[in-house]
């Protein structure tokens, strides 16, 4: 996997093609951390969500920081595995409630939270989604501790509806007492700082990143021949799937050469099966379903047009995925967006059906006019302003600045929790606070920290994996000669 780059194309710095070309300071500029990543949303499901933890991880272990991440089980996969350099991931034995989230007491995971942060000497624990409630338990097993917390945000959330107002709550009760945020664009820390009712001096915008090695164009994978418009998304409605099946007829009633490729899977699937059928479009709209991560750059690069429907979205990686390939984009100007490319590499619209043909119809004309810059030129311009490697150095410096941090006692946190989330709300979470305080005294009794075996380093260069894979390889070699 690369490292990639992160801060804006009104912020972008040179860049690095790959993980191990990231560039590892002397060890008197940098300040190790013990990291644990936490999240719902982990390899082997994707998303970017679960692309932007492994990417992150990797780089920092790369900086010579230790990162384990933990997860809920998938399917068989369970207990402790190994990823590239030594990223080691806990795969815990928690039932999933909805949508790959687990179910919550916020106690049930508490024995198993606390064995791992104590056996692998964890310092700073870093939770990923808002959609996690293993995220927001770790947050508050981590304070319970004492322990520094870290969350980012990667999505938007309205204010009107009542799932809306329940889970904002919920989360001005997870963030009031943690010592950083960290959003993926400004337009998600405005929304996530009104949201929480956070003081805006603890929250830091640190955008996703994309590795361009993964995504280069290749101009001979298209039919010059036609048209053809990509889609990559999960087909839900919050992705504007309703709102492409009133496109793909419109347009392809008017333009006899113009093809749709839609890649990814979800419940709106059948919204673009039946438009297929009712117009008879099965030569001219292709459904590909659920696509590997691997596979997304070969779908990209068939097409001259990408198309994002998207009715909210705090970054939207795949934008820049389809950028990256040489594709011209054609997309909603909801939440971070505009904030992603430059206006040259993208056409914004309104979230309607109208718009978004105008968009689409502007794109087509540039193409046969040959206004539209090579695929190349593109994707040297694109490759410049997301890496991982500027996102780990932004990150790090959160890990730095939040070391230094004070957490709450207790007492002060009871106080925080009660004066920062409501009278209700206020004291039930402070009495979840103190009952989670007194079932990790509980569990210190039972089985002291002293106890508890320290975990073998296996992340970085110097880590046992790297160790036992080079050991094994001097093996092999000496066995052939």
């Amino acid at each position: 996997m690369a490292c990639r780059k992160v801060g804006g194309y009104k912020q972008s710095l040179s860049t690095s093609s790959s993980i191990v070309n990231c560039r590892k300071p002397p060890a008197h500029e940098i300040k190790t951390h013990s990291i644990c990543m936490v999240s719902d949303f982990f390899y082997p499901n994707m998303g970017g969500v679960e692309s932007h933890i492994y990417q992150l991880s990797q780089c920092l272990i790369e900086r010579g920081h230790k990162v384990i991440i933990v997860t809920h089980s998938y399917g068989n996969r369970k207990g402790i595995r190994y990823l590239s350099g030594g990223l080691k991931v806990y795969y815990l034995p928690l039932k999933v409630m909805y949508n790959q989230s687990t179910a919550t007491t916020l106690f049930h995971s508490l024995p198993l939270l606390r064995y791992i942060f104590v056996r692998e000497r964890v310092t700073i624990i870093h939770s990923h989604s808002s959609f996690s409630a293993m995220a927001h338990d770790a947050l508050f097993h981590a304070k319970t501790m004492g322990l520094r917390t870290i969350f980012t945000d990667h999505s938007l959330f309205g204010f009107a509806d009542v799932s809306s107002v329940l889970t904002n709550k919920l989360l001005t009760v997870s963030l009031c007492d943690t010592n950083h945020i960290i959003c993926v664009s400004y337009t998600s820390k405005e929304n996530t700082v009104l949201r929480a009712a956070l003081n805006p001096e603890i929250v830091s915008v640190i955008p996703n990143a994309v590795d361009p090695t993964d995504f280069t164009p290749d101009p001979s994978k298209r039919d010059d021949d036609m048209i053809t418009v990509v889609v990559v998304s999960r087909l839900v409605y919050r992705k504007g799937i309703d709102l492409l099946s009133g496109i793909i007829p419109e347009l392809c009633q008017k333009y006899p050469d113009l093809h749709f490729l839609v890649g990814g899977e979800g419940p709106k699937r059948i919204v673009l099966e039946e438009v297929r059928e009712r117009y008879q479009l099965h030569d001219r709209v292709r459904l590909l379903g659920a696509l590997e991560h691997q596979d997304v750059r070969n779908v990209l690069v068939q097409g001259h047009v990408f198309l994002n429907t998207s009715l909210t979205e705090a970054f939207c990686m795949a934008i820049v995925e389809a950028a990256s390939c040489g594709l011209q984009v054609v997309s909603t100007k909801v939440g971070g967006i505009p904030e992603v490319l430059p206006e040259n590499l993208i056409i914004l619209c309104e979230p309607s059906v109208k718009s978004l043909c105008d968009g689409l119809e502007k794109a087509i004309i540039q193409l046969r006019s040959g206004r539209l810059p090579p695929p190349e030129i593109i994707h040297n311009q694109v490759k410049t302003f997301y890496t991982w490697r500027n996102v780990a150095e932004r990150t790090e410096k959160v890990y730095d600045r939040v070391a230094g941090e004070v957490v709450l006692p207790m007492d002060k946190r009871l106080d925080r929790l009660i004066s920062h989330c409501g009278l209700v709300t206020g004291h039930i979470f402070a009495l979840f606070a103190v009952l989670s305080f007194l079932l990790l005294v509980f569990l210190r009794w039972m089985i002291p920290d002293s106890l508890i075996d320290v975990a073998i380093d296996a992340t970085g260069p110097n880590g046992a994996w790297t160790q036992r894979f080079f050991s094994t390889k001097r093996g092999r070699e000496k066995e052939k000669i």
